[in-house]
C-alpha cells in the first residue's frame, strides 16, 4: 500500500430496524436460514433455501447480522406446516420446520462440507434416520423463573435469559413433559419460588426428569439452592402425584454457576438412580451419568460401531470417554478386555455397577480425563487392538491423539457429535499414518434439531 493512502472503511449494508425482500440462500450448521446483502450475511429463523421473504433486521455488527421474518412470499416444498416459533426461537427443535428427509440430507451435506473443507477423501453415507422423529428425549432439565408471580416452566430464547413458557417440548419422551406440568403445579401450590441468577435469590433452579425408555422407570431431580422445610411435604406430594416414580432426588447446587448439576445429590426416595436397558444389557443411571438420550436409535449407532470395529473376541479394546460403560460392556462378550476411561466419577461407579448387573468381568474402568489417563497406561504397558472414542462436542485433546499415535493402536473408532471437530481430529490421526478404511455413516440421534452424530473406522497404515 503507498504511503497516504489508507483501505476503505467497512460499512455495514444494512441498519437495525430496516426491512428489506431477499431470497433465503442457505442454512447455517444451526439451523438458520442465510440471506445476503452485497456479501453481507444476515441470519433468519425459520426460513428455507429459496423461499422469498420480507425480513426486519433486528441486530448487526461488523461481520454478520440478524433478522426475522415479516412476510413470506413463496414457501420451500421442504417446508413442514404448522406453528413451530416456540420451538425455533429456543432452540429446542431449530429443524422442527423442515421435512424429515431433508433433515436427513441436511445432516449428509453439513458433514460432506466439513470434510470437504479439511481436504479429507472421506465418502459420506446418507444419513440413518431415528426410529422416533418427536417425542424420543430420555432426559429433561428445565430452567424456571418466575414470569408475573408464577413460577414457570419453559425454555431460554436463543441468546437470552428470557424463559418462553412451555408444557409440551416436543422432542420429549411426552410423559416427561406430564410430570414436569404435575411437579411445576405442586411446588407453584406450595409458593416455591425460582432462583433468580441477577439478585442470587430463589429455591429453584431446573426441574430435571429421566425416563427409562424399556423399563419405564422415572427418576425427579430438583435442583434447589438449599434444603428448605417445605421441602418435605414437596417430596410427599409429588410421591404420591406421580405413580411411576423410582427415585427422588435433591441436588443442592448455590454457585453463581451456568453448571446445572452440583455433586450434592441428597436422595430423599428410591435409590438414587434408574435403569434402563440397550439391547442386552441393562443399565444404572444416576443423575450426573451420561447416556444416550434417544434410546430407540441408540442399538442401531452401537451395532454400527461394532461391525465397523470386526471383533474376533481376541482384541483388547480401549473405551475413552466410556461414561457409565454402554458402548464398553456392550461389547464385552465379543472382545478379550475392555478398559475405560471416564473423567466423571459418579458415572465410573456407575460403570463398575453395571459390570456387575451384566454379570462382565473383562472390563475395568477408571476415573480421569482421557488424555491424562491414556499416557499412563502407555507407560504401564496397557496396549490395544482397538481403540473406541465418543468424546463431548469440544472432540480429543491433541495429546491424546499424539498418544495414540505413539502406542501404535492399529484401529479407531471414531463416534462423533460434532463432525467440525471429527474433521479436525481426522486430520490429526492423518498426520500419524491413520486412514479412514470405510465411509462415515451419519446416525441422526436428534431430530428435529442439527445435531449430528456419526461413526468412523481409522486404520494405522
Amino acid at each position: 500500500m503507498k504511503k497516504g493512502t489508507s483501505m476503505a472503511k467497512f460499512t455495514v449494508p444494512v441498519r437495525q430496524g430496516q426491512e428489506l425482500t431477499t431470497t433465503v440462500q442457505d442454512l447455517t450448521y444451526e439451523g438458520m436460514g442465510v440471506v445476503k446483502v452485497d456479501n453481507y450475511p444476515l441470519f433468519v429463523d425459520n426460513a428455507l433455501p429459496g423461499e422469498e421473504v420480507t425480513v426486519l433486521v433486528t441486530r448487526t455488527n461488523k461481520q454478520y447480522g440478524f433478522a426475522r421474518v415479516t412476510k413470506r412470499l413463496t414457501t420451500s416444498p421442504d417446508r413442514v406446516a404448522g406453528e413451530f416459533a416456540d420451538y425455533l426461537q429456543t432452540g429446542i427443535a431449530p429443524l422442527a420446520h423442515l421435512k424429515y428427509s431433508a433433515q436427513l440430507q441436511f445432516k449428509q451435506d453439513q458433514v460432506k462440507h466439513l470434510f470437504a473443507a479439511q481436504h479429507l477423501d472421506i465418502p459420506v453415507l446418507p444419513t440413518l434416520p431415528s426410529p422416533q422423529q418427536t417425542g424420543y428425549r430420555n432426559k429433561a432439565q428445565i430452567p424456571v423463573q418466575m414470569i408475573n408471580g408464577t413460577l414457570t416452566t419453559g425454555f431460554f430464547r436463543k441468546r437470552s435469559h428470557h424463559l418462553v413458557p412451555l408444557t409440551d417440548f416436543f422432542i420429549q419422551d411426552p410423559r416427561i413433559d406430564e410430570i414436569i406440568v404435575t411437579v411445576r403445579d405442586i411446588l407453584r401450590d406450595l409458593d416455591v419460588t425460582a432462583y433468580d441468577e441477577r439478585t442470587r435469590r430463589g429455591l429453584l433452579r431446573h426441574i430435571m426428569v429421566r425416563r427409562g425408555h424399556t423399563t419405564g422407570e422415572v427418576m425427579i431431580v430438583l435442583v434447589v439452592t438449599r434444603i428448605v422445610p417445605m421441602l418435605k411435604q414437596a417430596a410427599q406430594l409429588i410421591e404420591k402425584a406421580v405413580p411411576d416414580l423410582t427415585t427422588l432426588v435433591w441436588n443442592v447446587n448455590a454457585a453463581n454457576t451456568n453448571v446445572i448439576l452440583s455433586g450434592d445429590n441428597q436422595i430423599i426416595s428410591g435409590p438414587g438412580y434408574i435403569e434402563d436397558t440397550i439391547g442386552e444389557r441393562r443399565f444404572k443411571i444416576s443423575p450426573q451419568s451420561f447416556f444416550q438420550i434417544n434410546a430407540a436409535q441408540t442399538p442401531r449407532l452401537y451395532a454400527i460401531a461394532q461391525k465397523l470395529a470386526e471383533f474376533t473376541r481376541h482384541e483388547t479394546v480401549i473405551d475413552a470417554y466410556a461414561g457409565i460403560g454402554t458402548i464398553g460392556l456392550t461389547i464385552a462378550p465379543q472382545v478379550d478386555h475392555v478398559y475405560g476411561m471416564e473423567v466423571v466419577p459418579e458415572a465410573v461407579a456407575d460403570a463398575e455397577a453395571n459390570k456387575a448387573l451384566n454379570r462382565i468381568d473383562n472390563a475395568d474402568y477408571m476415573v480421569g480425563t482421557a488424555e491424562d489417563v491414556l499416557p499412563r497406561w502407555q507407560q504401564q504397558g496397557i496396549t490395544a487392538d482397538v481403540l473406541i472414542v465418543d468424546p463431548p462436542r469440544k472432540g480429543l485433546a491433541e495429546s491424546f491423539i499424539t498418544t495414540v499415535g505413539a502406542m501404535k493402536i492399529p484401529r479407531v473408532i471414531y463416534v462423533s457429535c460434532n463432525p467440525a471437530t471429527l474433521a479436525r481430529d481426522l486430520v490429526r490421526f492423518q498426520a500419524l499414518g491413520y486412514q479412514a478404511t470405510s465411509p462415515t455413516q451419519v446416525v441422526d440421534m436428534f431430530p428435529q434439531t442439527p445435531h449430528i452424530e456419526s461413526v468412523t473406522r481409522l486404520d494405522l497404515r
